[in-house]
């Protein structure tokens, strides 16, 4: 229990309650039994655009003198620890190859090609249809298409995006892009679609399959490209909101409109543009490792990312602004049409298999998902700064490994889309380094406090002062001591005397900045180590 609250409070107080900072979290607890709550993605439209769920920042009248709401399940060190549930640290935590990169989520399961898929469910309706498929080998896929208008865009979109959530440390699903000639489907038992003639579901025919030539384009070879998306383990749970906890699982103790990697989710997704961030696209399993049943919390369903809207190419407003925003409603009647927002008067680029892509006027705040999500409101400065360090973690090199994965046939359009996000990489760098002190790897060595300058590291500014106080900290009492005569990177004289299990602080603060980061060193044996750090902006 001590190591849970660990976990709740940390962020909110200073005292250390582990005896190293926490690299991941005690195993779940076993849960057999939880309920199925399949989520009303009209509901959650209309919820998190009209009220405010969740337990939210104070605003307005209300922050005056109000205490933000500090992010939760962190360690001392500011970093979200390894959970199986939610997240694991990748990129920005470890070195990873592009080999690793690439491989993503696992690409040891694609479909067999190997005897007939067997047509197990089906959606025949709307702009692109789609099908559950079983292989020759018993694994179960979700295939889906591109649009007719768009060849290779929402499916490039979803094939690099899990690579992408996956490297930045989400459960993401095993998505494969796939070719392949009508023959290769073949009717299952009996499948039901839905028609809109009668307004039924009525047994699928071969005339359905038939009909997908007039739907979704095929190559020079009479081929089909699709993404067959893996289908994950586990007893399907339904969605998980971004806000609260389930009740029936005592493995899920920190709101979520409070927890870091779902804060910090706004920052890669405003990298991304995946402005379809919202609830219906994640996915709760009951799922077993280890010998222990938990839930476990997956992001999916990437085809809307980029420049693609899934079904459609993105719109000017896709990113930019919420489907329903009063004020500038009022303001566009007010002046008859005269005025409109920036991002109306913006010029865009697009491209058949990408959609509708920008960045030269790219504003990482200004970014905005479909509707208001409350993790994504709550994010403070600390949140941001945590996240693109992961998104800066991304090399030229990464970047253009992992678009080479989406098999566009337009070098063109690879080279685009590239190009794209390494701007959008660097913006992102820019916006959230320069709200903190963006001082990280702190380490203790030859009795000096070592750190690196992540601006410096970037090119983002060419140098800096720095201004070290040290004090003794008391972590029953949580009262620091200012040493005397102690400044600098070199520790203390007095430390070499200190009792093993003391704790000296030392506050940098660069010159003419009101920044600092509070960093937390405790004495094991004869070495000091770094144990927590705390900023400020």
């Amino acid at each position: 229990m001590l190591l849970a609250l660990h976990l709740a409070v940390l962020g909110s107080a200073e005292k250390f309650y582990a005896d190293d900072p926490l690299e991941r979290i005690p195993a779940p607890l076993p849960v057999k039994k939880l309920e199925t709550r399949k989520l009303n993605d009209v509901y959650d439209l209309f919820e998190n655009t009209f009220a405010e769920p969740g337990d939210r920042q104070p605003k307005g009248k209300k922050a005056r003198g109000a205490k933000l709401i500090p992010a939760q399940a962190v360690n001392t060190l500011g970093e979200v620890p390894d959970d199986p549930a939610w997240f694991t640290n990748r990129i920005g935590s470890r070195p990873m190859s592009i080999e690793e990169l690439v491989r993503g989520p696992g690409t040891d399961k694609p479909p067999s090609m190997d005897g007939p898929w067997q047509i197990v469910g089906a959606k025949t309706s709307g702009v692109t249809p789609g099908f559950r498929i079983k292989d020759s080998t018993g694994e179960l896929y979700l295939l889906k298409f591109d649009p007719l208008t768009n060849p290779e865009m929402s499916t490039a979109s979803d094939v690099i995006g899990a690579k992408f959530f996956h490297a930045l440390g989400y459960n993401a699903p095993q998505n494969y892009l796939v070719h392949f000639k009508l023959d290769q489907l073949a009717m299952g038992k009996v499948v039901t679609v839905f028609d809109a003639a009668s307004g039924r579901d009525r047994a699928m025919t071969r005339e359905d399959l038939i009909l997908l030539r007039e739907k979704v384009a095929q190559d020079e070879q009479g081929r089909f490209r699709a993404v067959a998306s893996r289908f994950l383990s586990g007893k399907f749970l339904g969605e998980f909101r971004y806000y609260g906890t389930r009740a029936d699982d005592f493995n899920d103790i920190v709101d979520h409109e409070q927890r870091r990697d779902l804060r910090g989710l706004f920052v890669f997704s405003a990298w991304l543009n995946h402005n379809d961030s919202r609830a219906i696209n994640n996915m709760d399993l009951l799922v077993e490792e280890n010998g222990v049943s938990f839930a476990k919390h997956y992001l999916i369903d990437f085809g809307a990312m980029f420049g693609s809207a899934s079904v459609i190419s993105n719109t000017a407003r896709d990113g930019n602004a919420y489907f329903w925003e009063l004020k500038p409603a009022l303001a566009q009647i007010a002046t008859l049409g005269i005025w409109s927002p920036r991002w109306m008067r913006d010029s865009y680029i697009k491209h058949p298999a990408l959609g509708m892509i920008e960045y030269p006027s790219f504003e990482p705040e200004q970014w905005k998902p479909n509707y208001p999500n409350p993790a994504f409101q709550n994010r403070l400065p600390t949140d941001e700064f945590w996240a693109a360090k992961r998104v800066m973690a991304f090399s030229d090199e990464a970047i253009t490994a992992i678009v080479k994965e989406a098999k566009v046939t337009d070098k063109y359009a690879e080279d685009l889309l590239t190009d794209y996000l390494i701007k959008r990489r660097d913006k992102i760098g820019e916006a959230y380094f320069a709200k903190v002190l963006p001082l990280d790897e702190f380490k203790v060595s030859e009795g000096r406090l070592n750190f690196e300058d992540l601006q410096i590291k970037y090119g983002l500014v060419d140098n800096r002062d720095y201004q070290v106080e040290w004090s003794s900290f008391d972590n029953s009492s949580e009262e620091h001591t200012p040493i005397a005569g102690a400044a600098g990177p070199r520790l203390p004289d007095s430390a070499s005397s200190a009792a093993s299990g003391s704790f000296i602080a030392a506050k940098i603060r660069a010159e003419d900045e009101n920044k600092t980061v509070l960093v937390y060193l405790r004495k094991d044996g004869s070495d000091f180590k770094v144990v927590g750090i705390e900023r400020t902006w």
